[in-house]
């Protein structure tokens, strides 16, 4: 590496995903810190040439922050420790956000806007993968955010707003107590939820938004057809896109058994339990087709994956087969534990 490559062309590296987009801020921040560890230093040579994308990644974000300013400044200092700062310290969201705002003006639009780490990274509250945390809100709310979550919170004196940026969370309301009520609603990027009295939970999709509601009733609003709502009761589930809401089934409390640590299954396929079971996990979790459709049920903990895992391959007689790559986390798969011709001439 040359001794100024803040300054190299990097016209190529727009072409990178927002997971390593986001792994090459992490090492940003790190490498920022007051003391770094030579092993650490070395994890982060090896992940630059574990893949042509980390280093253009890398590349990207070496150009973009030799524009703004030079590593040593004050700004940059202050980069980091509010990076490293608690979620929902006010000087930590300030300075994330700032920065998004640079790495825009300095050509790095895919890091600030294709990506959703920079929102959930300056959000005021966020969960890891794997962790749950219970939130009280200022009017007596109780809100418990799942695996891999992030929000922000606007209380005002005309309404009490959540804003969902990632993942999913369970939202018991409590009753307004002052003279002018103020309506309590989850924002999120297809719409907004509006408690009527309630204890309901909201998980953001990919393509939309679902809302499982187990007290009371929430109304339900597309965000580009305001005026078209649904109202969902207690035990319905409803989702909504930007451009239409429908029901889409029944809530009832084995769906949010997360807020023990549990995934309640009933007579679910395979792999629709195992794309489940990912969220909790930052393995990737996957099976061999031909088992894909096994049906379980049960109450399967979440956190202790692999030990889960394991449990399961014994009982529908499955094995685990592991890859280590150099650039990712765990690859695990679960696989026929004997070959298919035996099985078949086992059943006969």
């Amino acid at each position: 590496m040359s001794a100024f490559p803040w300054y190299r062309s990097t016209s190529g590296a727009t072409a990178v995903s927002a997971a390593v987009a986001q792994r090459a801020v992490q090492w940003l921040v790190a490498l920022q810190a007051d003391a770094v560890a030579p092993e650490v230093v070395s994890e982060w040579e090896r992940w630059r040439a574990a893949h042509p994308e980390h280093e253009r990644a890398w590349l990207r974000i070496e150009s973009v922050r030799g524009r703004l300013q030079p590593l040593s400044s004050p700004q940059s200092s202050a980069i980091a420790q509010a990076a490293l700062t608690p979620a929902a310290s006010q000087h930590r969201r300030r300075t994330l956000k700032a920065l998004s705002f640079l790495a825009v003006a300095g050509g790095a639009g895919w890091l600030a806007e294709r990506s959703t780490p920079w929102r959930e990274w300056s959000s005021d509250y966020r969960t890891r993968i794997g962790e749950r945390r219970t939130l009280p809100l200022p009017d007596g709310t109780q809100l418990v955010l799942n695996t891999g979550s992030a929000i922000n919170v606007a209380f005002t004196d005309t309404e009490r707003r959540i804003v969902l940026i990632a993942g999913e969370i369970l939202i018991k309301t409590a009753q307004e107590g002052r003279a002018v009520y103020r309506p309590f609603l989850v924002e999120t990027a297809f719409g907004t939820a509006r408690a009527l009295g309630t204890e309901y939970a909201v998980r953001q999709l990919e393509a939309s938004t679902q809302v499982s509601v187990y007290a009371g009733a929430v109304q339900i609003e597309p965000r580009h057809h305001a005026g078209q709502t649904l109202v969902l009761h207690a035990g319905e589930r409803g989702d909504y896109s930007a451009d239409a809401a429908a029901p889409a089934g029944v809530a009832d409390d084995t769906t949010i058994a997360w807020k023990d640590g549990f995934i309640v299954a009933r007579s679910m396929r395979l792999d629709d339990f195992l794309a489940e079971l990912a969220r909790y996990s930052d393995d990737t979790l996957s099976c061999d087709p031909a088992v894909a459709g096994l049906r379980l049920s049960g109450s399967f903990p979440v956190n202790d994956i692999r030990k889960g895992l394991a449990a399961l391959a014994v009982t529908l007689d499955l094995k685990i087969e592991t890859q280590t790559p150099l650039w990712r986390a765990k690859v695990l798969r679960l696989v026929p534990a004997l070959p298919s011709s035996y099985k078949a001439a086992r059943l006969n």
